[in-house]
């Protein structure tokens, strides 16, 4: 990008639920950081909640979307509106409920002159987590055995079907809980259900380290920028709220054989468990960026930075040789808000946050 240009990126999942936050926030901060004027940010969410929406150092303007539960249609109509409004160059979506529509709208969006770096709708399928079985099979990667289900009944006697608790109990899109007894587990079972349909999945729960790798895919077999960490404290839904990077040459490689057998393009998460023996056992794939992607920024590694340089097809940014040993720390803070900018997106799906800066 020449430094004449400014760039406008438009970035989802500006969520910031303390147990559960979303990636966006992060994702615009390490654009900030890494481009700074040269770049416009437009926040996209789904709630005037969102705190994303709300932060004028990262997000220049903000807007609501379609719930992607509204149909393809209104979601592509709703992100045309923002196109016209907003010119904008590249779209950089960073929940997983969202990414089916946007993966399939690719095309269009493109036409309309909104690129991405997306996998296809075959990649995305490949990486759910009903079909971890086959792919880890193909790329030769350890994972726990996973079933599913449809009914509650399973726990009454799953003991006696070899399936002692405690056992995970996930959705196929989305949430994961652990189940200590039938209680917990039906329990469980209903809430996941609920909200994100069936089957449910049931996974036998490994004991032992939890790491998760961030990383790129080129679209053709390659891995980028890898960045490891490992969880040093989590919230009650188990999402990282602090963790410490390292640098593991097997994670790495396993890695890099999901990505390889994927032929994965665009930013992935990799979550696996170092169990008692030492092997890392896949637990699911993300096919978006972490909400502690800010730690790719922390040791060198800028990945949404570099995920935008692959996308317009610049050379990339420098990338320093990993750093173990750099810890990050969540925390929350409270975003102060005109009330007539919260009405502006309650009323019209759109806050210009720029024209009120100091």
């Amino acid at each position: 990008m020449k430094h004449d240009t400014v760039l406008t990126v438009a970035i989802t999942g500006m969520n910031a639920v303390p147990d559960n936050p979303g990636a966006g926030l992060a994702v615009a901060r390490c654009l900030r950081e890494a481009y700074g004027k040269r770049i416009r940010i437009v926040g996209l969410g789904y709630d005037a909640l969102d705190p994303g929406l709300h932060r004028r150092e990262y997000c220049d303007s903000a807007h609501l979307l379609s719930y992607p539960g509204s149909g393809t249609d209104a979601f592509f109509a709703r992100l045309a509106e923002i196109h016209d409004i907003e010119h904008i160059d590249f779209l950089l979506p960073c929940l997983d409920a969202e990414l089916p529509l946007l993966v399939n709208l690719a095309p269009r969006l493109a036409e309309c002159g909104i690129r991405s770096f997306l996998p296809s709708p075959e990649q995305l399928a490949r990486r759910a987590k009903d079909r971890l079985a086959e792919l880890t099979r193909e790329a030769g990667v350890a994972s726990p055995e996973t079933l599913p289900i449809t009914h509650a009944d399973f726990f009454h006697d799953c003991e006696r079907k070899d399936w002692p608790f405690p056992l995970m109990v996930k959705g196929v899109f989305y949430d994961a809980r652990v189940a200590a007894n039938r209680e917990e587990a039906e329990i469980a079972f209903r809430a996941i259900a609920a909200e994100w349909g069936l089957p449910v999945l049931v996974q036998r729960r490994i004991t032992g380290e939890e790491c998760n790798l961030a990383g790129i895919g080129d679209g053709s077999g390659a891995l980028l920028g890898e960045v490891m960490m490992k969880k040093r404290a989590t919230t009650s839904r188990g999402k990282a709220w602090a963790g410490i990077s390292i640098h593991d040459e097997e994670l790495a490689e396993t890695a890099r054989r999901l990505v390889a057998a994927l032929k994965w393009k665009g930013p992935i998460e990799i979550e696996v468990m170092r169990d008692n023996q030492g092997v890392y056992q896949l637990i699911e794939i993300n096919p978006r960026f972490p909400a502690w992607i800010y730690l790719s920024q922390g040791v060198g590694r800028n990945l949404p930075a570099l995920l935008l340089a692959l996308a317009l097809g610049e050379a990339p940014p420098a990338l320093l040789p990993p750093r173990p040993g750099m810890l990050f720390i969540r925390y929350a803070q409270e975003t102060i808000v005109p009330l007539s900018s919260f009405e502006s997106l309650m009323v019209d799906g759109r806050s210009e946050l720029e024209s009120e800066k100091p």
